[in-house]
Protein backbone atom coordinates (compact mmCIF):
# COMPACT_ATOMS: atom_id res chain seq x y z
CA UNK A 1 0.00 0.00 0.00
CA UNK A 2 1.18 3.36 -1.38
CA UNK A 3 0.72 6.99 0.35
CA UNK A 4 -1.26 6.94 -2.91
CA UNK A 5 -3.47 4.03 -1.32
CA UNK A 6 -3.79 5.65 1.66
CA UNK A 7 -4.88 8.73 0.85
CA UNK A 8 -7.79 7.58 -0.91
CA UNK A 9 -8.62 5.57 2.30
CA UNK A 10 -8.21 8.50 4.38
CA UNK A 11 -11.03 10.39 1.38
CA UNK A 12 -13.71 6.93 1.08
CA UNK A 13 -14.13 6.61 4.96
CA UNK A 14 -16.08 9.29 5.17
CA UNK A 15 -18.23 12.35 2.70
CA UNK A 16 -18.31 9.51 -0.02
CA UNK A 17 -19.72 11.49 -3.26
CA UNK A 18 -22.82 10.80 -4.24
CA UNK A 19 -23.01 11.59 -8.29
CA UNK A 20 -23.13 9.69 -11.25
CA UNK A 21 -19.38 9.12 -11.53
CA UNK A 22 -18.26 9.11 -7.70
CA UNK A 23 -14.73 7.75 -8.48
CA UNK A 24 -14.15 10.04 -11.11
CA UNK A 25 -14.19 12.77 -8.77
CA UNK A 26 -12.52 11.44 -6.38
CA UNK A 27 -10.06 10.66 -8.48
CA UNK A 28 -9.55 14.73 -9.95
CA UNK A 29 -9.13 15.41 -5.79
CA UNK A 30 -5.69 13.11 -6.71
CA UNK A 31 -4.57 13.71 -10.36
CA UNK A 32 -5.64 10.05 -10.78
CA UNK A 33 -7.52 8.84 -13.53
CA UNK A 34 -10.68 7.16 -12.66
CA UNK A 35 -9.65 3.76 -14.44
CA UNK A 36 -6.56 4.42 -11.68
CA UNK A 37 -8.62 5.16 -8.80
CA UNK A 38 -11.52 2.17 -9.23
CA UNK A 39 -8.42 -0.31 -9.99
CA UNK A 40 -6.71 0.89 -6.48
CA UNK A 41 -9.73 0.67 -4.78
CA UNK A 42 -10.63 -2.64 -6.19
CA UNK A 43 -6.86 -3.78 -5.37
CA UNK A 44 -7.47 -2.93 -1.35
CA UNK A 45 -10.74 -4.23 -1.55
CA UNK A 46 -9.58 -8.04 -3.03
CA UNK A 47 -6.37 -7.30 0.02
CA UNK A 48 -9.06 -6.99 2.41
CA UNK A 49 -8.09 -3.78 3.30
CA UNK A 50 -11.47 -2.49 2.50
CA UNK A 51 -14.24 -4.53 3.86
CA UNK A 52 -17.33 -2.80 2.34
CA UNK A 53 -18.41 0.37 1.06
CA UNK A 54 -22.10 1.62 1.38
CA UNK A 55 -23.84 3.97 3.83
CA UNK A 56 -24.61 3.81 7.04
CA UNK A 57 -28.13 4.46 8.13
CA UNK A 58 -29.25 5.17 11.87
CA UNK A 59 -32.18 2.42 12.13
CA UNK A 60 -34.72 4.56 14.15
CA UNK A 61 -34.91 6.95 11.94
CA UNK A 62 -35.68 4.87 9.48
CA UNK A 63 -38.30 2.73 11.53
CA UNK A 64 -36.29 -0.41 12.26
CA UNK A 65 -35.15 -1.52 15.77
CA UNK A 66 -31.61 -3.30 16.60
CA UNK A 67 -30.32 -5.30 18.92
CA UNK A 68 -26.51 -7.30 19.90
CA UNK A 69 -27.00 -10.80 20.16
CA UNK A 70 -24.43 -13.76 21.86
CA UNK A 71 -24.46 -16.97 21.50
CA UNK A 72 -22.92 -19.81 22.96
CA UNK A 73 -21.69 -21.82 20.54
CA UNK A 74 -19.26 -24.73 20.84
CA UNK A 75 -15.83 -24.20 19.08
CA UNK A 76 -15.98 -26.81 16.55
CA UNK A 77 -19.42 -25.45 15.31
CA UNK A 78 -18.65 -22.16 14.48
CA UNK A 79 -18.00 -21.37 11.04
CA UNK A 80 -21.24 -22.77 10.42
CA UNK A 81 -23.01 -20.99 13.66
CA UNK A 82 -22.03 -17.77 11.56
CA UNK A 83 -23.10 -18.85 8.06
CA UNK A 84 -26.60 -19.18 8.64
CA UNK A 85 -26.73 -16.04 11.10
CA UNK A 86 -25.18 -13.96 8.28
CA UNK A 87 -27.82 -15.50 5.60
CA UNK A 88 -30.53 -12.87 7.40
CA UNK A 89 -30.83 -9.72 6.04
CA UNK A 90 -30.37 -7.27 8.60
CA UNK A 91 -26.88 -8.87 10.05
CA UNK A 92 -24.42 -6.36 10.12
CA UNK A 93 -21.13 -8.23 11.60
CA UNK A 94 -20.73 -11.02 13.00
CA UNK A 95 -17.15 -12.00 15.32
CA UNK A 96 -15.82 -14.23 17.83
CA UNK A 97 -15.31 -13.35 21.44
CA UNK A 98 -12.99 -14.99 23.98
CA UNK A 99 -15.89 -16.02 26.39
CA UNK A 100 -18.48 -18.46 26.80
CA UNK A 101 -20.95 -16.24 25.06
CA UNK A 102 -18.15 -16.48 22.21
CA UNK A 103 -20.29 -15.52 18.69
CA UNK A 104 -21.65 -11.86 18.96
CA UNK A 105 -23.21 -10.56 16.04
CA UNK A 106 -25.84 -7.44 15.27
CA UNK A 107 -29.25 -7.58 13.86
CA UNK A 108 -31.30 -4.69 12.46
CA UNK A 109 -35.08 -5.59 11.45
CA UNK A 110 -38.68 -3.50 10.91
CA UNK A 111 -39.10 -4.92 14.25
CA UNK A 112 -38.14 -7.08 17.49
CA UNK A 113 -40.89 -9.43 16.70
CA UNK A 114 -38.74 -10.13 13.49
CA UNK A 115 -35.71 -10.32 15.23
CA UNK A 116 -36.84 -12.51 17.97
CA UNK A 117 -38.39 -14.76 14.46
CA UNK A 118 -35.22 -14.71 13.30
CA UNK A 119 -33.36 -15.55 16.45
CA UNK A 120 -35.79 -18.55 16.82
CA UNK A 121 -35.08 -19.95 13.25
CA UNK A 122 -31.47 -19.71 13.79
CA UNK A 123 -31.48 -22.33 17.12
CA UNK A 124 -33.48 -24.51 14.40
CA UNK A 125 -30.87 -24.68 11.96
CA UNK A 126 -28.12 -24.69 14.02
CA UNK A 127 -29.41 -26.52 17.49
CA UNK A 128 -27.58 -23.14 19.55
CA UNK A 129 -30.02 -22.59 21.57
CA UNK A 130 -28.19 -20.09 24.44
CA UNK A 131 -28.43 -16.74 22.44
CA UNK A 132 -29.32 -13.68 23.89
CA UNK A 133 -31.25 -11.02 22.71
CA UNK A 134 -29.56 -7.73 23.90
CA UNK A 135 -31.89 -4.61 22.32
CA UNK A 136 -30.73 -1.15 22.04
CA UNK A 137 -32.08 1.22 24.44
CA UNK A 138 -29.69 4.22 24.01
CA UNK A 139 -27.32 4.64 21.29
CA UNK A 140 -24.70 6.41 21.28
CA UNK A 141 -22.96 6.82 17.63
CA UNK A 142 -19.23 7.67 17.36
CA UNK A 143 -17.46 8.49 13.99
CA UNK A 144 -14.81 5.88 13.50
CA UNK A 145 -12.19 7.79 10.63
CA UNK A 146 -8.57 6.03 10.83
CA UNK A 147 -6.29 8.49 9.48
CA UNK A 148 -3.37 6.56 7.88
Amino acid sequence: MDNTDKALLNRIQSNFPVSHRPFLDIASEFDLSEDETILRIQRLKASGVIRRIGGNFVPGKLGYVSTLCAAKVPENTIDEFAKVVNSYPGVTHNYVRENDYNVWFTFIAPSMALIRQYLEEISIKTGICDILNLPATRVFKIKAHFKL
